[in-house]
């Protein structure tokens, strides 16, 4: 078991932005306005069904989006997922089985709120994935 305590406000950062970032990885690889909205709220659904702990790491509020080009963005998301891992593996490792399945439930339910999963968002999830650790 964790306490908010046991993470800097950096690691916290760090796990949100994952979270986040992976879903907007899956959002942008098929954008559309209208849709972006109803991602969003599929993939928050399926972040609040994090057990406790883990949403304790989630709130907090909206992490800053990722600067760059799309591969830059690409780049710097997957980074902040392995980074996550890491983090949760080294202080909350009950913590990170369940912090990989909430990421790839919210992943896929950002792809299929919108006229459904295209191959550009099954490809982002698999990058998602990758980063996780996750087959």
């Amino acid at each position: 078991m964790f306490h908010m305590t046991d993470y800097s406000d950096e690691e916290r950062d760090t796990v949100r932005s994952a979270a986040f970032g992976a879903m907007l990885l899956v959002s942008k690889a098929d954008p559309g306005f209208l849709a972006m909205f109803k991602e969003s709220m599929a993939g928050s659904k399926a972040l609040a069904s994090a057990s406790p702990e883990l949403r304790g790491l989630l709130t907090g509020g909206m992490p800053s989006p990722p600067k760059g080009g799309p591969e830059e963005i690409d780049k710097s998301v997957l980074t902040s997922v392995e980074q996550a891992v890491a983090i949760l593996q080294q202080k909350g490792p009950d913590e990170v089985e369940g912090f990989k399945a909430v990421i790839v439930d919210a992943c896929n339910k950002v792809a299929e709120a919108s006229k459904g999963v295209t191959p550009a968002e099954t490809e982002a999830i698999g990058k998602v994935k990758s980063a996780l650790g996750v087959s």
